[in-house]
């Protein structure tokens, strides 16, 4: 089964009096914010083409009266069934839907009432203002940013970005090398930007941008410049084309067009048609060419790892195994020339080390030299540069001389070959972490089968095209076994879809013509055509993938401490002063032993065999600059971040970062929605009762006919409910139904005159002249009629056993009662239970009455509970992505699980990587060389520094060990 995605946003409030941090969990739909913390936020994008084109128009409306997820399903639903509106998107927790409507067909007072016929108040809201948006004229774009290797080098790339004319937000993540900057295009281009990342000492890729009026597109069929130039004649004829680039390394199309002359796909189809099929074009997603990128700088490190150990080995073996080996060390002192064949073949080695592996190291360090900051490139270029170049000098001087000194050769091979082997296991653990990002970009589809309709809107055909060319308003056919191809909405057909990639639940869902739809789900059996709503960037699984995105960038503040330690910051500017600090203790180490020996403050014996007191010094020295390095420290906390984050994801919670890790392990209190969160979610009518001489097939017939034209989901399941009453057939009750097999069940129902949603109250209309009243008490109380004992004690009995009442008053009189339950969820008492053993207290809020929120509390456990609708915004937040609103409790217990376990993995990170800095560098200074005769070689101070990172990479990958707590095991969870 696929892994299902949900939403942990974590936000500290003081609610109710409450002064720790509390949670609330329920589901709430299409989530509006979701679009304000995404990576890079196309939602601007989707306002579609004819909006751009001032076709469209863009209304927000405040909906009061939303309780749980299947309240804006209602709401959205209802605004899609209005004829002239293209897009509707409701936020539960904002309180607001956002609609795209074209004003010839709709107003905007329609949009209120159809709203309001719904079951819910609805208010026109004022145009958004600019603030808090994003400025217009800027763009978003993402680079991938290639190596950096501690906070040190996130702190420089980021300063220089901002410094740039042009650019009004920069920020950098060092655990997924991306990078993403607010741009005015008019001052600055995504070019001008990758330079200055280049200059920097850094290597730097364009990603994507939030540009409408730009493609990217794989161009197979390109084997010659002939070929090129073919290329280049077609898009110089193309309408609409303003520029075009074309990479010849990547095969890669960059187009730049007008979107109001031409669109992707016909710009596609005109490149593909004008070059009678000899070109065939893909458009390149973006979420590919970064997962391909962490693949493939994993794969070139350890290439360039393989390589340095392979040189060093043999240079190893000379220093330490050859001289016990009497035929090769002999060998190896035969003279050539001026030195032996032992330093000809360690000079040669080493060489090819030094400037043929590590050209990377000395590039860095020039640019970030050049660029007047300093990061771990420079101190490994001064090391190893020291090394080899004190060892080739001690070579020469001795041909010259006479006088041999020991040279060093191996520590600059070792050096660099355990670098290359941090560097590695660092690449290794970004690939590991973007897997989550990976499977859900296979679960993308590919193509879709687009219906090509005349004029009049007729069929005439079908072609298949490329999923990321759909347009917003295609008409699209899915088979039996394909994806859906886009979020849209079903328009012919029926069958059941597995939603089970976002909503986690393994059983089919069933849908119809209105019903609405998500790409990337599976089509189960029958075949169905939808119209696309939302396309591109806008659909549920790119914005899941965009939030893993953002998560993965995110900084926790505890990270806020390494920060601080590893890259003291005294200017504007992000110039490190650690590096010049650590440069000035190797030499106060080189000159305080250098000193110390010319004044006989130790014996010679300490000195190496034909060593000098300047050679002993300079030991030590390389080895405080090879070891003081802190990229352990700045691994430390976004290594396990970004682990955590896909650990998560492929188990069912989406945990937007460390900022949202390190509350959730706070968490003290719990809230949970009722409805969809600890029940299922599916109302269903258990019980009908009429006092009155009315028969009660007539009672559920008139109760029916009123409740049908409401959209809330009590009413749709007592429809359900009269409606097999009355045909006692399957089909009856089934969701799967065709708009034929509708309207003839439909035309039993008596005709309704005056109908009135009541948000809070109920409903109301006239049949056959005669007001009915179908709602709670208070509906009954505010319209006058008397609710007399029997029916009251009815009302009771149900609320008490975890069931809602709703009263039915035809013609001044009160005649019946219909009970309404929602089944508790399997493991709903076992994660309340689990939870207070975690030391976190659940809390229930509920819109339902005081009896029944009783009554379904003390069914789970809970102690504690409300019979109000909690206010938005006003606790830290899990929400799920399910349209249809069962959230599965469990992933609370996940959550926060995770969120402990990781927070003290950083902890045994910072352990590790504080512990290696404060030993390690005396150590390497020789500070217990005179008393203990401990001395720590150059090439151990690299081994040392390597391993230290690869230590705390190793802890932070032991969390996709991490295992979901199971019902059978979540009772043994006890508060850490």
């Amino acid at each position: 089964m696929a892994p299902s995605i949900r939403d942990l946003q974590l936000t500290k409030v003081v609610a109710g009096g409450q002064k720790s941090p509390t949670l609330i969990t329920g589901a709430d739909g299409d989530s509006g914010d979701l679009e304000a913390v995404r990576l890079l936020d196309a939602y601007e994008n989707s306002e579609g083409q004819g909006v751009e084109q001032g076709t469209m128009k863009r209304v927000q409306v405040g909906v009061t009266g939303m309780t749980c997820a299947a309240c804006s399903n209602s709401v959205e639903e209802a605004l899609m069934s209005v004829n002239g509106v293209l897009r509707a998107s409701v936020a539960l927790l904002q309180n607001k839907a956002d609609v795209v409507f074209d004003p010839r067909l709709v107003k905007e007072e329609d949009i209120k009432n159809a709203i309001e016929d719904a079951g819910f108040e609805a208010e026109i809201l004022p145009e958004p203002s600019a603030i808090g948006t994003k400025p217009q004229g800027t763009l978003l774009g993402q680079f991938s940013i290639g190596g950096m290797t501690c906070a040190a080098c996130v702190n420089s790339v980021e300063g220089i970005l901002r410094d740039l004319p042009g650019v009004k937000r920069a920020v950098v993540a060092l655990a997924t090398s991306l990078g993403e900057v607010e741009y005015d295009p008019t001052v600055i281009g995504k070019d001008d930007i990758m330079n200055a990342i280049e200059d920097a000492g850094f290597e730097a890729a364009f990603v994507q941008s939030s540009e409408q009026d730009k493609i990217i597109l794989g161009v197979a069929g390109i084997y010659s410049e002939m070929d090129v130039q073919i290329l280049g004649g077609i898009l110089s004829n193309l309408k609409g084309v303003r520029q075009f680039y074309f990479d010849r390394i990547s095969r890669d199309l960059e187009v730049l067009f007008d979107p109001e002359v031409v669109n992707s796909r016909s710009l596609v189809d005109g490149i593909e048609g004008g070059s009678t099929g000899r070109f065939k074009l893909h458009v390149a997603n973006p979420y590919s060419r970064t997962t391909s990128k962490d693949v493939e700088e994993a794969s070139n490190m350890f290439r360039l790892f393989l390589s340095s150990l392979f040189l060093s080995i043999p240079v190893f073996l000379i220093r330490v195994v050859c001289p016990h080996i009497p035929l090769v060390y002999s060998l190896l002192l035969w003279r050539c020339g001026p030195f032996q064949m032992g330093d000809w073949l360690k000079w040669a080695l080493v060489s090819l080390v030094q400037f043929g592996v590590g050209k990377r190291f000395y590039v860095a360090a020039a640019r970030a030299l050049r660029n007047g900051s300093t990061n771990m490139d420079v101190l490994v270029a001064l090391g190893t540069s020291a090394s080899y170049f004190y060892s080739v000098g001690a070579l020469l001087y001795g041909a010259v001389t006479g006088f041999w000194s020991p040279t060093y050769f191996e520590t600059s091979s070792m050096l660099i070959t355990f670098v290359l082997l941090g560097k590695y296991l660092e690449s290794l653990a970004k690939g590991k972490t973007s897997d989550a990002i990976k499977k859900l970009v296979e679960l993308a589809p590919a193509t879709a089968t687009l219906l090509i309709k005349d004029k009049d809107g007729r069929c005439i055909g079908e072609r298949e095209i490329d999923a990321l060319l759909i347009l917003p308003g295609d008409t699209l056919k899915v088979l039996p076994g394909a994806k859906v191809p886009a979020d849209g909405v079903v328009v012919w057909g029926s069958s059941y879809v597995n939603e089970s990639m976002v909503t986690g639940e393994s059983v089919p869902v069933s849908k119809e013509v209105r019903s609405s739809v998500i790409g990337g789900t599976i089509n189960q059996h029958g075949v169905f055509h939808i119209q696309a709503t939302k396309v591109g960037s806008d659909t549920v699984l790119s914005q899941i993938i965009s939030l893993v995105e953002t998560a993965q960038m995110s900084k926790a503040p505890i990270q806020k401490f390494a920060d601080y330690v590893s890259i003291p910051n005294f200017s504007t500017r992000i110039a490190s002063i650690f590096v010049p600090t650590v440069v000035t203790l190797a030499l106060m180490t080189l000159l305080g032993w250098y000193i110390a020996g010319a004044l006989g403050a130790y014996p010679e014996g300490w000195l190496p065999k034909n060593g000098n007191y300047f050679v002993f010094a300079l030991m030590f020295s390389i080895s405080v600059v090879v070891i003081a390095c802190p990229c352990a420290l700045g691994l430390a906390t976004p290594t396990a971040v970004m682990v955590a984050t896909g650990v998560g994801a492929n188990n069912g919670v989406l945990i937007k970062g460390g900022d949202a890790l390190e509350r959730a392990q706070k968490i003290k209190q719990v809230i949970f929605d009722k409805t969809g969160t600890l029940t299922q979610g599916k109302a269903s009518v258990t019980a009908a009762k009429v006092f009155t001489g009315m028969d009660r097939g007539e009672f559920l017939k008139l109760v029916a006919s009123a409740e049908a034209s409401s959209e809330h989901p009590l009413a749709k399941a007592i429809v359900a409910y009269a409606r097999h009453f009355h045909f006692f057939d399957e089909t009856a009750t089934n969701d799967a139904q065709s708009d034929n097999q509708k309207s003839t069940i439909s035309g039993w129902l008596f005709d309704v005159a005056e109908f009135s949603a009541l948000p809070g109250r109920g409903v109301q209309c006239f049949i056959n002249g005669k007001l009915i009243l179908v709602g709670n008490r208070k509906l009954m109380t505010e319209s006058g009629i008397d609710i007399p004992e029997d029916v009251e004690k009815f009302v009771v009995d149900l609320e008490e056993s975890a069931k809602t009442g709703i009263l039915v008053a035809y013609d001044g009189n009160l005649i019946g009662v219909l009970g309404v339950a929602d089944p508790l969820k399997r493991e709903a008492a076992v994660v309340v239970e689990g939870l207070r053993k975690m030391g976190v207290r659940p809390v229930m809020v509920t819109g339902d009455n005081w009896r029944t929120a009783q009554a379904v509390a003390k069914e789970v456990g809970i102690q504690d509970f409300k019979a109000e609708v909690m206010p938005a915004g006003k606790a830290d937040v899990i929400r799920s992505f399910q349209k249809d609103g069962s959230i599965v409790a469990m992933d609370v217990i996940t959550a926060i699980d995770l969120s402990r376990k990781t927070l003290s993995r950083i902890r045994l990170n910072y352990v590790f990587a504080m512990a290696y800095n404060v030993v390690a560098i005396p150590i390497a200074a020789g500070v217990f060389f005179p008393t203990l005769g401990i001395q720590l070689p150059p090439w151990a101070a690299g081994a040392c520094m390597a391993l230290s990172s690869v230590s705390v990479v190793c802890s932070s990958l032991l969390l996709r060990r991490y295992q979901k707590p199971r019902l059978t095991t979540i009772l043994e969870i006890t508060v850490e």
